[in-house]
């Protein structure tokens, strides 16, 4: 819902800022007021056209701000929330119109595309009048509003949802098609590679075993020399260290049964002989064990060799390359299934077209039918409209190849004067017509997912005793979807849940408009002003307030 519309330097327009509400509110002024630029702010705010020459003289830039209400469970918040504008209840849509031509957008405060506002602000406002923004204009929606009339928004999601399956079957088939000699290479390839990694026979840490294997075998005579020099060293003869570590054991048992205090000393000295005792030993028994291999240095040469040549063709460590060559071995088992594959789509597919059809045809016959019954509908709203001629229908066209929404397009028709064949609508309809056309629709399907709606023109043309029931049946919509209406008819205005008058004033030698909201005796005198012109008398002000009395209680009363 729109709650706030700020305008600065948009032609005429200084700065006006106008807050709004649910229910129905109307704008009323003398013509030439500026109503239709408030319409023009509205339609840059949905993406519409922006033009330098609608900055106000002497100015650089004009700036449009709507501020809407908005649920976080409302699928556009959803939507807005996955793109990263956190909305929190509200979202601000903010357009900049620059003398230069660069022009801005904004949303939820940061910048963005004219592309992204157009999309997410169909969802938010629709305009019915002389504006590019209709619904109506647009053939593409008469379908998505016959299918809304009739409800069978399910019944056509379910169709979606088997022509969605039907067309990704068709894009796989169409891949095995055109990847099939590609296929019988990659088929190839896969089957070598697997080969050399299975034949490789790779085990996970072999790598670091060998390397550490190696090692020991390139410096095989080294620590077998140098174990058995050490061993010398400790133990081998009379000038080895623990033959001296022998005689200093005895001079210090010698001592300290002299002197008690060395005793602890002499627990020291066996233990470090015993300990280099053991490290003698073991040192014989590693060179004893030490011996050069060859055959077998050679041997893990070529294996780690190796493992150097499969790293560089398929993974840095051996696991990778093991996970890799089993990656490889399903692909090339899928590869091997392509015919039981391309068997299994080929039925699947003439299963989903089938169904495609078969839905797809009651869908079609489920339109036809709600199609007589709009056109009976929308018939008795518009000559109730002043239109009392005017004929619609609904056009049928069935598509050479199914499409996601089923498999006819839909085109509304429309021939305002008598003796004329209803044409498309968005070819014939004037503004005004259009206007009327959606709030006849409003009155035979008032749900919707856009929460505002403009009407813009919708009493031009008609009298009195229609305008009144434009007032009405404006007043029932509001009761679901929040309305602006642009009206220069009293019984129009007289519905009204909030009035705003829209005038000029010249402050400082400058036009500008203002916006303001009336209230009772104002409220009053401005339908006065539109019933009776300058010149208000008594009886006029008296017709005012039976005017808006009988709209509360008609409002009451329906």
């Amino acid at each position: 819902m729109l709650t706030d519309l700020s305008i600065r330097n948009l032609a005429i327009i200084d700065s006006l800022h106008v807050s709004f509400d649910r229910g129905l509110t109307v704008l009323t002024g003398e013509t030439g007021a500026g109503k239709s630029i408030i319409i023009d702010a509205v339609n840059l705010i949905m993406g519409g056209r922006a033009s330098a020459e609608l900055v106000r003289t002497g100015e650089e830039e004009a700036t449009v701000e709507a501020l809407f209400s908005l649920p976080t469970d409302a699928p556009l918040g959803q939507r807005l929330a996955a793109m990263g504008l956190d909305c929190d209840g509200e979202l601000l849509v903010k357009r900049v119109v620059s003398r230069s031509g660069r022009n801005r957008v904004f949303i939820g405060g940061g910048l963005s595309t004219l592309a992204m506002l157009s999309d997410i602000s169909r969802e938010l406002v629709n305009i019915y009048g002389q504006h590019e923004s209709q619904t109506l204009l647009r053939p593409e929606n008469h379908l998505r509003l016959l299918d809304g009339f009739a409800g069978l928004d399910s019944l056509r999601a379910d169709y979606a949802a088997i022509f969605d399956r039907y067309r990704e079957t068709e894009a796989r088939l169409r891949e095995l098609d055109e990847g099939e000699r590609e296929a019988a290479r990659r088929l190839d390839l896969l089957s070598f590679q697997v080969e050399e990694i299975h034949a490789a026979a790779l085990a996970p840490g072999e790598e670091e075993a060998l390397a550490g294997e190696r090692e020991l075998l390139v410096n095989a005579e080294r620590l077998s020399r140098g174990s058995e020099e050490a061993y010398e060293a400790l133990y081998g003869d009379e000038s080895s260290v623990l033959h001296l570590l022998a005689r200093v054991k005895g001079r210090v048992a010698e001592i300290s049964g002299v002197d008690a205090s060395l005793a602890p000393l002499l627990d020291v000295v066996e233990s470090a002989a015993a300990q280099l005792e053991d490290a003698a030993l073991t040192l014989r028994g590693y060179g004893a064990r030490i011996e050069a291999d060859p055959a077998r240095l050679e041997a893990v040469d070529e294996r780690l060799d190796l493992i150097r040549r499969l790293k560089k063709k398929y993974a840095p460590t051996v696991e990778e390359i093991i996970a890799y060559g089993e990656e490889a071995a399903r692909e090339m088992e899928l590869l091997l299934n392509r015919d039981r594959t391309r068997s299994d789509l080929d039925r699947e597919l003439e299963t989903l077209a089938g169904r495609v059809r078969e839905t797809g045809h009651g869908l079609s016959a489920k339109r036809h039918e709600a199609a007589k019954r709009l056109k009976a509908a929308m018939e008795r709203e518009i000559h109730e409209l002043a239109m009392k001629h005017a004929l619609f229908d609904v056009a049928f066209e069935e598509l050479p190849e199914p499409r996601q929404t089923g498999l006819d397009s839909v085109t509304f028709l429309f021939s305002p004067n008598p003796g004329e064949e209803p044409k498309p609508l968005a070819r014939i309809a004037s503004g005004g017509e259009l206007s009327r056309l959606m709030l006849a629709l409003k009155q035979v399907h008032p749900e919707s997912d856009v929460p505002t709606l403009i009407f813009d023109e919708v009493d031009t043309g008609i009298g009195g005793a229609t305008s009144a029931l434009v007032g009405e049946k404006l007043k029932r919509v509001s009761r679901a979807q929040q309305v602006l209406c642009i009206t220069h008819h009293p019984q129009v205005a007289a519905f009204a849940d909030r009035h705003y008058k829209v005038e000029k004033r010249v402050e400082g030698g400058r036009t500008a408009t203002a916006v303001t909201p009336l209230e009772g005796e104002d409220r009053v005198a401005e339908m006065a002003r539109m019933l009776g012109g300058v010149t208000i008398t008594g009886t006029t002000l008296d017709h005012a307030r039976e005017m808006i009395e009988g709209a509360r209680r008609a409002a009451v009363g329906g």
